[in-house]
């Protein structure tokens, strides 16, 4: 396999992106594995990892494949007070797995904690960061390469994981999955940024609950609120790979269609070129994808900026970019779609008979 983008051995993510290098993450685990019938909805919890690593593996081998030199580990809510005692056993095979994909083409592991369901409930600050300590302790018997805090609705529980991954002296990201209106408390998004960067961040950002062109407003708002503050930080985006205009504060979660009727909403591969091209013109670095990216779309992204990355992924051999290889095809209509102008307009039917083409988030 081609290599994706740099020696992990020489240069960490740091690294990469002060020099102004494109990082690409892999994503939308939780879907994937669940419409292949691996993990179950609700926390969907990644025992995937040690009951079916196969799995697992040939998902990161796909989106190494597709581009993406950052492969998370699949630990997603995988903490003792969801998994109880199977918690460990999990982060360690997620971290194994990881590794073993990532080097076969120079990627980077990310090790990934995400928000407790507790915090709704008490606001235990010791419990809380008693459970991300415990995830932390086997990424540094792992030895990933640095850490994700992703999918935050409050803040103040962000900072709390940042200000225990930070005591391991490995970069830290962190993500939120809130929109322009904020987290769950109603700050801002400009103030959860200078927040979590006071706390120890390097990178920000947002991941899962809208769509690419609303993520993508967000960070904007992440930007100005650092700018505002005279900080500095990499800026992260993960979006779904769902269009989710219809949303309200919270999210895809909000609509009916969540999470078992998604499919008519899904973005096309140009869609997310074009979320690419928009995310790295704002000054985005680290750009990839959550629930409902498949590896095509991750490709879309590779695709779209080889040319600020120096190289195609493997995915991309036998795939013309923007339907080059429907010149060949022996219809005349179907030969005139093979150019960029032709997707990049394409206002595609949803096909589906009598349905709004949007939804009331439920209240």
């Amino acid at each position: 396999m081609a290599p994706a983008g740099g020696s992990r051995a020489k240069k960490g993510i740091l690294e990469r992106l002060d020099g102004g290098e494109v990082v690409v993450g892999d994503g939308g685990f939780l879907l994937c594995l669940e419409k292949r019938g691996y993990v179950k909805a609700g926390l969907w919890t990644p025992e995937a990892v040690v009951e079916h690593p196969e799995a697992v593996r040939q998902l990161h081998v796909e989106f190494l494949r597709a581009g993406a030199n950052v492969m998370q580990t699949f630990t997603f809510s995988a903490n003792e007070d969801n998994m109880e005692s199977k918690w460990e056993a999990v982060n360690a095979a997620a971290c194994d797995l990881a590794r073993e994909v990532a080097d076969r083409g120079e990627a980077l592991v990310a090790g990934g904690i995400c928000q407790t369901s507790i915090y709704k409930r008490h606001k235990d600050e010791a419990r809380i960061k008693r459970l991300f300590q415990l995830q932390l302790d086997v990424f540094i018997r792992k030895n990933v390469d640095f850490l994700i805090a992703e999918y935050f609705e409050y803040v103040e529980e962000a900072v709390w994981a940042v200000e225990v991954l930070k005591e391991s002296g490995k970069p830290v990201a962190a993500t939120m999955c809130i929109g322009p209106e904020g987290d769950m408390h109603g700050v801002a998004p400009g103030d959860c940024a200078v927040k979590l960067v006071k706390a120890g961040a390097s990178i920000i950002g947002v991941n899962c609950r809208f769509g690419p062109e609303t993520s993508l407003k967000t960070v904007a708002l992440l930007r100005d609120g650092l700018q505002k503050a005279g900080l500095k930080a990499h800026l992260m985006v993960q979006s779904l790979g769902f269009h989710m205009p219809d949303c309200g504060k919270g999210g895809f979660v909000d609509l009916p269609e969540y999470p078992f009727g998604l499919e008519p909403r899904v973005a096309t591969r140009w869609d997310i070129q074009k979320y690419a091209r928009d995310a790295y013109n704002q000054g985005v670095r680290f750009i990839g994808g959550c629930c409902g990216f498949e590896p095509y779309h991750i490709r879309a992204i590779a695709e779209e900026l080889a040319p600020e990355r120096g190289f195609l992924p493997p995915a991309s051999e036998k795939h013309g970019s923007w339907g080059s290889g429907l010149d060949m095809h022996t219809k005349p209509w179907i030969r005139a779609r093979a150019r960029r102008e032709y997707w990049e307009n394409l206002l595609p039917a949803t096909g589906r008979p009598f349905c709004p083409s949007l939804s009331k988030p439920d209240a």
